[in-house]
């Protein structure tokens, strides 16, 4: 199991949001690009790293940020928000990104994304959030009338290997993990599946750990301190 820290950019800084809420930020760096050598330093392999702007305005915002973070590390990152062209899939995969997250896309025109794993495979990855069982989109500040597991089963079948799967309502509210959706969509869906949300203590990796799911995204927890990343590191790869 991948444990991704997560980097959430708003004008450039490092945020986290509450329940996606925009007026719910705090601020914890002015500086990305520190954040993610801090993450890398404690044994992160992997980023995960949101344009919350671009996610708002439905283009990505902030690329100068998304590439001081790729000159600070040697780690793969994976970006997603606001990347709803083929023209933006290709503009931030050129910076050197391994992975793009398409979301609201997904939902809007499953054709573009399987245009797009066509032509760049396993580096197209899917984050379906979802606010009681529905799947929400732009920014997550729109809910859409499509369930978790019809979007799930339409986007594997336009070749889609891994989905990122989004609690919103756990989502910054360090309140635990749901382990069994998580594998249930996993199951269900015979995607990979990165669990996202509620992550709060080092018992969550267990639960996650022991439910076979192939990523967990650490956010707030690692940001305040209540979950040590290295530890959680070293259980997810035991």
């Amino acid at each position: 199991m991948i444990i991704f820290p997560a980097i959430d950019l708003r004008g450039g800084k490092c945020v986290r949001l509450i329940q996606g809420d925009f007026d719910k930020e705090t601020v914890y760096s002015d500086d990305p690009a520190a954040t993610a050598i801090k993450w890398q330093a404690a044994g992160a392999k992997f980023l995960h790293v949101v344009d919350l702007d671009g996610a708002r305005a439905g283009s990505p915002q902030n690329i100068e940020a998304i590439k001081k973070i790729l000159d600070a590390v040697n780690i793969p990152i994976e970006v997603g928000g606001g990347i709803r062209t083929l023209d933006d899939v290709e503009e931030v995969l050129s910076l050197g990104v391994r992975r793009v997250i398409l979301g609201s896309v997904a939902v809007e025109n499953i054709s573009l994304v399987a245009a797009a794993v066509k032509r760049f495979g396993d580096r197209i990855v899917v984050g379906i959030d979802a606010r009681g069982g529905f799947v929400a989109v732009h920014g997550w500040e729109k809910s859409s009338s499509v369930t978790v597991g019809k979007l799930a089963k339409e986007i594997v079948a336009a070749g889609v290997q891994t989905i990122i799967y989004t609690d919103i309502s756990k989502d910054g509210m360090l309140s635990g993990v749901n382990a069994a959706a998580f594998a249930n969509l996993q199951k269900s869906s015979g995607a990979a599946v990165v669990a996202s949300g509620g992550v709060r203590s080092i018992d969550d990796i267990r639960q996650l750990k022991a439910a076979g799911v192939a990523g967990v995204i650490v956010g707030k927890a690692i940001y305040t301190g209540a979950l040590d990343l290295a530890a959680a590191i070293e259980i997810s790869e035991a």
